[in-house]
């Protein structure tokens, strides 16, 4: 069953669900729901013990993976999917926590750069040489063997990179007494 963000709302403040947000860490640090539960997606099923008892709401960035992991844990517990996840959640104006500069999450930078080499490689190929087509077809390569097996070079090299850094400066960010997430 899907629950608006003011059934949400009010449900948690009654202290009726508890909610659990099935959405990588990245995305959940960014920002998400005050109180919610972080399990992602990929590791529900190892995790099922850390799950509470309690009714579940779940909630992703739009539905999708929540509704994914609703289908998973079955008829087994009484649990709801945040209709619209966090876009309708922000839409609403309703109150979340950041625990991380506003940045992008790892598997976006790596979707974004991909694009862009796979567009210059393709526009090079074009306009300069045919051989510019090995841009593209190396970024391809590089993306199905992270399918295949888990490793992705590209997020390793990003997360390397400065933006990406657990050691910067976060001193300006809202953190409201008791709710700091990141400690």
């Amino acid at each position: 069953m899907n629950v608006s963000t003011e059934q949400l709302n009010s449900l948690l403040a009654a202290g009726a669900a508890v909610a659990l947000d099935v959405r990588s860490a990245a995305e959940f640090a960014i920002d998400h729901i005050p109180g919610s539960i972080n399990i992602p997606m990929e590791q529900i099923e190892s995790r099922l013990a850390d799950i509470p008892e309690a009714r579940l709401v779940l909630i992703c960035e739009g539905g999708k993976r929540a509704q994914i992991v609703a289908d998973w844990l079955g008829g087994s517990r009484e649990l709801d999917v945040l209709d619209g996840g966090m876009r309708s959640w922000r839409r609403a104006a309703l109150p979340t926590l950041a625990c991380a500069p506003c940045r992008w999450s790892l598997e976006r930078q790596v979707r974004f750069c991909a694009g862009i080499i796979v567009l210059a490689g393709a526009v090079l190929t074009w306009r300069v040489d045919a051989r510019w087509v090995y841009l593209p077809m190396l970024v391809g390569g590089g993306l199905t063997f992270a399918g295949l097996t888990n490793v992705c070079g590209m997020a390793m090299l990003l997360a390397k990179m400065p933006w990406n850094s657990r050691n910067r400066n976060t001193t300006n960010l809202p953190s409201p007494e008791g709710a700091n997430c990141c400690t």
